[in-house]
């Protein structure tokens, strides 16, 4: 997961697809983290993406820098722990403008 991880964050935005009934939906995305071993993303309880999340856990991302192409196939589960959530503001200060202490990580699950 370091190395997806990395790859993520080099390549600047990313895309997670998901599906909403049988509709894909795809979104860019920023952030990309490792804590406890695990790639989390992040994103707020009241977006679609995460009602869609919730609804089914399986989804997809989709990279793209310097020609090269990364996309990763898994499960991303709620992680509501005040941990996880700090540690993504310690890895994006930038967030600590926008009130989501409150707001769930998703871990990634690998398929």
């Amino acid at each position: 997961m370091e190395r997806v991880c990395k790859f993520l964050k080099e390549a600047g935005t990313y895309y997670l697809a998901t599906v909403e009934g049988d509709q894909p939906r795809v979104r860019p995305f920023g952030t990309a983290h490792i804590f406890e071993g695990k790639l989390y993303i992040q994103t707020g309880k009241v977006k679609e993406v995460s009602k869609q999340l919730h609804a089914n856990s399986k989804a997809e991302i989709c990279a793209f820098k310097n020609g090269e192409w990364l996309r990763v196939a898994g499960e991303l589960i709620e992680d509501d722990r005040v941990e996880a959530r700090q540690s993504m503001l310690d890895a994006y200060p930038s967030l600590q403008k926008i009130v989501w202490l409150q707001e769930p990580m998703a871990s990634a699950k690998s398929a």
